[in-house]
């Protein structure tokens, strides 16, 4: 991941070996760890204050803006949001796992959208490529059947490949 522009640049295993461990390089390598945060604690109060106006978005932080950003899917892609480091504060307080993140390639992906929240620790490129589902298959403007459900899929993969103890390292 190019760290300036969060652009994915390349997947091939020699990159892959080449930015590992790098964490001032220009380039990162993002994390495969995928871990469903079953103790995570956000309370609908909390969410609020997040000020986010939908109930799906990722956090990550942005090494660029100095500072923890949230990201949320939309059928224009991700729409950037900066939460009140307050907020993030309690937040972290309450979910010390927050504070192992890899700054710029791994995230907090909450999806409150089912009537059981779920949060995840996962490599920034599952987070885009929810955002690339969104985006492609969006309709009108509630979005359609078909997106509701490819998110649903999305989400029970996810759920499926998480490990409790967050898998791999690195891709």
């Amino acid at each position: 991941m190019e760290v300036a522009n969060r652009r994915l640049r390349c997947a091939c295993l020699a990159c892959a070996l080449l930015f590992s461990n790098q964490s001032e390089a220009r380039y990162r390598r993002v994390p495969r760890r995928l871990q469903l945060l079953t103790d995570f604690r956000l309370t609908d109060v909390q969410w609020a204050d997040l000020q986010l106006p939908i109930n799906l978005a990722f956090f990550l932080h942005s090494t660029a803006a100095g500072r923890v950003v949230a990201l949320y899917p939309s059928p224009g892609g991700a729409t950037e949001s900066l939460p009140s480091p307050e907020a993030w504060q309690t937040l972290t307080e309450e979910n010390p796992v927050l504070h192992e993140l890899e700054p710029d390639v791994e995230a907090l992906l909450v999806n409150r959208l089912e009537p059981v929240p779920e949060y995840y620790r996962v490599g920034v490129d599952a987070c885009y490529k929810l955002v690339g589902l969104i985006r492609t298959q969006w309709r009108g403007f509630s979005g359609g059947t078909a997106v509701w459900e490819e998110i649903k899929r999305f989400f029970a993969a996810l759920k499926e490949r998480a490990r409790p103890g967050g898998g791999a390292p690195h891709a």
